[in-house]
């Protein structure tokens, strides 16, 4: 079986492959070598691999529908559970909470430079941050806007918590999906990063396996070539045709 072939059973090319490897061979030969290392290398398992693919594929800093039904499709092949792939979905969405860590401490910083105060609200329970907080999962960054709206903040919360606190998945793959969101190239949310390989490590996962992870989210840099060169291929077509008549 030949490099090109084996991209038919592993890694995130699609059929665009073909066509660059026509173009390109040597080019293609040294990217699908890199490219599909995390699946050739065995330092995560097939799933696991699959899993951060349907991920970074997924995310809604991303949402590449060929590339997330590929890696749900080779997920599925890797014994994954429905109820594993919906976690990750979730947590997909889920990430968008980033706009609050990074808008709402400049909104209280440029509030209170104008002059500007909030108003005043009555305290509310707020039972779903407390539980996050029980759980090890409050995240100081989430102060400045359950300052702001502790309900909104609660309601956001009961949603978190009820992703990870259902017991699917291990702790360490939860961080160690949540390290691929935040270190995303759609994304690359420094704070985030740092706070997930931190607790991925303290959950016994090793440099190696958190460099797989990295690796992975470099890996989908092909998609630009997935999307841009059967594009490429039908208007040099277009063009020839156009100048046959």
């Amino acid at each position: 079986m030949t490099d090109l072939d084996q991209t038919n059973a592993a890694g995130p090319w699609d059929t665009a492959l073909e066509q660059l490897h026509r173009w390109d061979p040597e080019w293609a030969e040294s990217c699908l070598k890199m490219t599909t290392n995390p699946w050739t290398s065995g330092v995560l398992p097939r799933k696991t691999v699959e899993l951060i693919g349907v991920a970074l594929n997924a995310a809604c800093t991303n949402l590449n529908p060929d590339g997330t039904r590929r890696h749900i499709r080779a997920a599925l092949r890797a014994d994954a559970t429905r109820e594993e792939i919906l976690m990750v979905l979730m947590m997909a969405s889920v990430m968008a909470i980033h706009s609050c860590s990074l808008g709402t401490p400049i909104l209280l910083e440029e509030a209170k430079a104008a002059g500007v105060q909030p108003a005043l609200k009555a305290k509310v329970p707020t039972p779903a941050c407390d539980r996050m907080r029980a759980m090890g999962q409050w995240n100081d960054a989430w102060n400045p806007f359950l300052q702001l709206d502790p309900v909104w903040t609660d309601e956001f919360m009961a949603t978190g918590a009820g992703i990870y606190g259902n017991g699917v998945m291990s702790p360490k793959l939860v961080e160690l999906l949540s390290v691929a969101f935040d270190a995303s190239y759609t994304h690359m949310y420094a704070p985030g990063t740092r706070r997930h390989i931190k607790a991925a490590l303290n959950l016994g996962a090793s440099m190696e396996e958190i460099m797989e992870v990295l690796k992975l989210s470099v890996v989908q840099g092909v998609q630009a070539c997935n999307l841009g060169v059967p594009i490429l291929a039908e208007e040099i077509a277009k063009l020839s045709t156009m100048g046959a008549q």
